[in-house]
């Protein structure tokens, strides 16, 4: 096999980086080229991603790409977190910032929405787990602030077709991104035309959606001149992050589990056809697009966001190293507190070590008190939660779960991947680290035709990748924790 250059962008909700692939002799690698900072403006009390700024660091990748290699490059592609859209007008003009997922505005959407159409038609349309941040509810909120820009907008495009709309002049949407919005329907893989007039929105203003893997076109000659870049195509990967990540799972058969792990803990299976039945619903189960259309059925589940907002607050004078924020965690008393991942109190507040402390005070708990122990606090927990997620999937899996694959930043957790090895009694398969850029890359080399299917690109990612195993160990401390974890959850 020859050499072939890939350029992957995958943007985060805190970061975002320009990565360079070549794959070589059934083998894939990657190196960072630039990495960039993304944090929400706050504008007028709602929360906003400046668009504007990360199209210019995805400039600058290009320009850094340019410079770095004489090779032609073959393709580049952008992923990004799912549900946040951006509105343009009939002139292809962008109608405003996107507002952000972690807005206030969406929650009384949310619930103004379900008083108007039933819960459990909307999962039996869509599949998809009831979250206030869904673009079903964004698209609400805008209804009921009666939007100007809402009421201009000719075209949606969520952030991935954003960007690559940007790139190419294209609107185009992508499947895995179109399938988080909870407007999409994954058994028939088109909007519903049902979610639309309830919302008293046309369905004109959506793309139909396109396979991952798919070449969208070129470059606009504005960007290759300001970049370097000639005669590049654009692609549609799996543009939602996760989907990319979980492409990249190098595992054999069927019977594992994934969790993706980052700000979000994506916890669930890969299915071969969506699973909607009354049960998913009751249990709260999601079902998303994959690569070479499978279905990621998973579930949410607050991850390293409480991790990161802790080092955020403890570190105003001195940022605080995730390895010193490891080792106080590990020499705190084990199972002192548990906290709830996904309970409201930590979606968005000012404090997040004192959002736990007064989360164990009001559930009759002894309060954290050191860092270390609000540290332990809130990583055991997770590795309760990710038990409990996994006992709900295997009520529904059509196959056994033997053993999970962590992949992604949270990857590099060793405190986490050793205590979810201990909570599940299952073994822990973590990496690679950088799936997400690394399947975005597989992605595009499946729209062009050097690799033929899904089952080829986890085999090259399995050659390629340093995997590590945990095996269970203190099982029935972990037992006994996880009693106690789920009266505090049932609270």
């Amino acid at each position: 096999m020859s050499r072939q250059y890939f350029l992957a962008f995958d943007l985060g909700a805190e970061s975002g980086r320009a990565v360079l692939g070549t794959l070589e002799n059934e083998i894939i690698s990657i190196r960072e080229l630039h990495r960039f900072p993304n944090a929400p403006l706050s504008l007028f009390g709602h929360l906003h991603w400046n668009i504007f700024n990360l199209f210019e660091d995805i400039e600058k990748g290009m320009k850094i790409c340019a410079s770095e290699i004489t090779a032609r490059l073959e393709s580049l592609a952008v992923d990004t977190w799912g549900v946040d859209f951006g509105l343009l007008a009939g002139d292809g003009s962008i109608l405003g910032l996107p507002y952000a997922y972690r807005d206030p505005r969406n929650v009384p959407a949310m619930k103004k929405f379900l008083e108007i159409f039933p819960k459990e038609r909307i999962y039996e349309l869509t599949g998809i787990q009831f979250m206030p941040f869904n673009s079903l509810f964004q698209l609400y909120a805008l209804v009921l602030d009666n939007s100007a820009f809402l009421k201009a907008a000719t075209d949606l495009l969520f952030m991935p077709d954003l960007f690559t709309y940007l790139l190419t002049g294209v609107k185009t949407t992508e499947a895995t991104i179109a399938s988080t919005s909870q407007l999409y329907n994954p058994r028939q893989g088109s909007w519903n035309e049902e979610l639309f007039s309830a919302l008293g929105i046309s369905r004109s203003i959506m793309q139909s959606p396109v396979r991952p893997g798919t070449v969208i076109g070129p470059i606009l000659p504005g960007v290759s001149q300001e970049t370097g870049l000639a005669d590049v195509p654009a692609v549609a990967t799996a543009g939602h992050d996760t989907g990319s990540a979980v492409a990249a799972v190098p595992a054999l058969g069927k019977n594992w589990a994934y969790i993706s792990s980052g700000t979000w803990s994506l916890m669930g299976i890969e299915s071969p056809q969506p699973l909607i039945t009354p049960q998913t619903l009751q249990l709260n189960f999601t079902n998303e697009g994959g690569m070479a259309g499978t279905t990621r059925f998973l579930k949410n589940v607050t991850g390293l966001w409480l991790v990161q907002q802790c080092r955020k607050k403890w570190s105003s004078d001195r940022p605080l190293s995730y390895e010193e924020m490891r080792a106080m965690a590990a020499s705190a008393t084990p199972f002192k507190a548990m906290i709830d991942p996904d309970a409201p109190d930590f979606l968005n507040p000012p404090d997040m070590p004192a959002a736990i402390q007064n989360f164990c005070r009001k559930t009759g708990q002894p309060v954290p008190s050191t860092p270390g122990e609000i540290l332990r606090c809130a990583i055991e927990s997770l590795a309760l939660k990710y038990r409990m997620v996994l006992e709900e999937l295997r009520q529904v899996s059509p196959h056994p779960i033997e053993k999970i694959h962590i992949i992604g930043g949270g990857s590099q957790h060793i405190t986490l991947c050793q205590f979810t090895a201990d909570a599940t009694s299952l073994p822990v398969i973590t990496g690679p680290v950088e799936a997400t850029a690394i399947g975005n890359i597989m992605g595009q080399a499946l729209a062009l035709g050097y690799v033929r299917s899904l089952d080829e690109i986890r085999a090259i990612i399995a050659h390629s990748s340093e995997l590590q195993t945990y095996e269970p160990r203190e099982t029935t401390a972990w037992q006994a924790a996880y009693n106690r974890f789920k009266t505090i959850v049932d609270k």
